[in-house]
């Protein structure tokens, strides 16, 4: 558990990387933003596995300051819609610059922070399962293109 004196600096540190990751760039012009979530997405097969490792980051952060099992799984729940859409290609990849996954959950972590007594914080092994499901989530959409591609690719060439 993270010292009370020590949340505003994380909370910073987590919104800086949350802007980055959603919302660093304007379109010069318009209200319109996007970050590097977006731009990862577009890296073939390896970009949204990275994706999900920084949004992990987040929610592992956001254990340590103490949030609830509930606060955590509706963080999960907005890294895997991001995930799994953002893995269809074309579609994905619009959604990316739509959804705003970190930003969610930073809203979420600051909602928990502003009430933490309302409900009990998460243990060790909760913490544990949801961080190894995230990071099997990630292998997958690494994994599944590639299949996908050999697949094809064995279809073309009668390999």
């Amino acid at each position: 558990m993270i010292e009370p004196d020590a949340k505003a600096p994380t909370l910073k540190r987590l919104r800086q990387l949350s802007r980055l990751l959603d919302n660093v760039i304007t379109i010069p012009g318009t209200q319109i933003g996007f970050g590097l979530d977006p731009i990862l997405g577009l890296i073939p097969i390896g970009g949204d596995f990275l994706g999900i490792m920084f949004s992990s980051y987040i929610i592992l952060e956001a254990a340590r300051l103490g949030v609830s099992r509930a606060t955590l799984a509706k963080m999960v729940l907005n890294v895997i819609i991001d995930g799994l859409v953002g893995a269809v290609p074309v579609l994905g990849d619009f959604f990316d610059f739509t959804w705003r996954a970190n930003t969610n959950n930073i809203k979420l972590l600051e909602d928990y922070l502003k009430f933490p007594s309302q409900q009990k914080s998460a243990d060790g092994w909760f913490i544990f399962g949801v961080l190894l499901g995230l990071l099997l989530i990630a292998i997958v959409l690494v994994a599944l293109p590639v299949i996908v591609i050999r697949m094809l690719w064995n279809a073309l060439t009668g390999g």
